[in-house]
């Protein structure tokens, strides 16, 4: 098992998963229409919100991965899932595209500096690092938004911060399982 920043990077790539394999599991309970429904956020919806994770997952894993064509994504995004079923199956593979892309991960790739295009721009480069950071920084802080907004159904939201912490494994083990994740 990696240790170190590479270590932190890789489980908090299993968080992600688990984070957002019990927030989709909860949005499932939801008709397509309570889905999409209007609700207040930074997102006019649930759906909203949850399509842009993973439009921001799939851009930010293509250009971590290197993929010449990472610009596309502007032009060709994932598909606007209209429910939580089929959203949850495209945001499972990313997550482990994001687990996998982390668990190749070593201090020295970590430093390494790669520039996020934009369509507009050409930024500098940021660290591997300070990308990975950024990007689960975002996926925390729109699920926060997608939990809120869930607080509005008749679904109650999940736990999402029972991860870490020793002695708490039992909150997450069956969920891990079907994630098809080994318990640390």
């Amino acid at each position: 098992m990696a240790t170190g920043l590479a270590g932190h990077f890789v489980a908090m790539a299993r968080n992600n998963a688990w984070a957002n394999h019990r927030l989709l599991t909860a949005c499932t309970a939801l008709t397509p229409q309570e889905f999409a429904a209007p609700r207040q956020s930074f997102f006019p919806s649930l759906r909203a919100t949850l399509n842009h994770i993973l439009w921001v997952d799939v851009y930010y894993i293509d250009a971590l991965e290197r993929d010449p064509a990472v610009l596309r994504r502007y032009d060709d995004p994932p598909p606007d899932f209209a429910d939580a079923v089929s959203l949850h199956d495209a945001q499972r593979a990313s997550d482990r595209r994001l687990l996998a892309f982390c668990e190749r991960q070593t201090e020295a790739t970590l430093g390494e500096g790669l520039v996020l295009p934009r369509p507009n721009r050409t930024p500098p480069p940021s660290s591997v690092a300070s990308i990975l950071e950024h990007l689960f920084q975002h996926q925390i802080h729109h699920r926060g938004q997608a939990h809120a907004m869930l607080s509005g159904t008749h679904v109650k939201p999940p736990q999402l911060d029972e991860f870490f912490l020793a002695g708490e494994e039992h909150l997450r083990r069956d969920e891990l399982r079907v994630l098809g994740l080994p318990e640390t």
